[in-house]
């Protein structure tokens, strides 16, 4: 079935014991939170990883030479951009990490019951994907879904990733979604899964029968 190339990305990753648990269900990546401000804060030293399994860390209006830091600490191959960040601070990371191996950049936008996909044409080109998650409150892990409705009638080629109150009941609209696209002639355009809160015991804690569960719809 086609849906099985989906990738997967754990998010809100926190205890190396639990960290390493994870890492062994085989995710495609695996994000780390480096914003003080969320109980899924990150500040231990992430256990040694499959190579396959791409580090992400998770940013939140954070200054290029600080995310630098953080990325050759922990020697990341990814960085998600959850805050206010411009096309242009993209376009900087980018042309940093032009001479660094492989690395990629997420560019997170937040949506409720509409959105406006004109904000993210000056975007492309200068991130690698997109990543469509629940406007709420507070930055990620509100465990609530967005209105999928508008992903539909995607307008762009970059590559996203969805998130937002994704659990287990929600894998038969995954599945609807990605038709939907693939009529629509774009059956590239939907490239992951992120999933975070509806998958923990508690805060950074993830619940591995459950994501085990969950992987098998989309990994075989």
């Amino acid at each position: 079935m086609k849906n099985k190339n989906l990738k997967l990305k754990i998010c809100g990753m926190k205890h190396p014991t639990n960290i390493s648990e994870v890492a062994a269900l085989r995710p495609d990546y695996m994000g780390f939170i480096f914003y003080e401000k969320t109980p899924r804060f990150f500040e231990d030293e992430i256990p040694k990883l499959d190579p396959a399994i791409k580090k992400t860390g998770v940013f939140l209006n954070a200054s290029v030479n600080d995310i630098l830091e953080i990325v050759k600490k922990n020697k990341l191959q990814a960085v998600q951009l959850h805050g206010g960040e411009s096309a242009e601070f993209c376009r900087e990371l980018q042309i940093i990490f032009s001479g660094m191996d492989k690395m990629e950049i997420i560019k997170v936008f937040s949506v409720k019951e509409e959105f406006d996909f004109s904000i993210v044409k000056e975007f492309e080109g200068n991130v690698d994907y997109f990543l469509f998650d629940t406007k709420g409150k507070t930055r990620g892990g509100t465990g609530e879904r967005f209105n999928w409705e508008v992903l539909k009638d995607y307008p762009s080629s970059t590559p996203f990733f969805l998130s937002g109150g994704i659990g287990l009941d929600e894998v038969e609209a995954i599945k609807q979604l990605q038709q939907d696209l693939e009529q629509q002639g774009k059956p590239d355009v939907f490239y992951a899964i992120d999933v975070n809160s509806k998958f923990e015991k508690q805060p950074g804690i993830k619940d591995l029968e459950k994501l085990s569960a969950f992987r098998s719809q989309f990994k075989g």
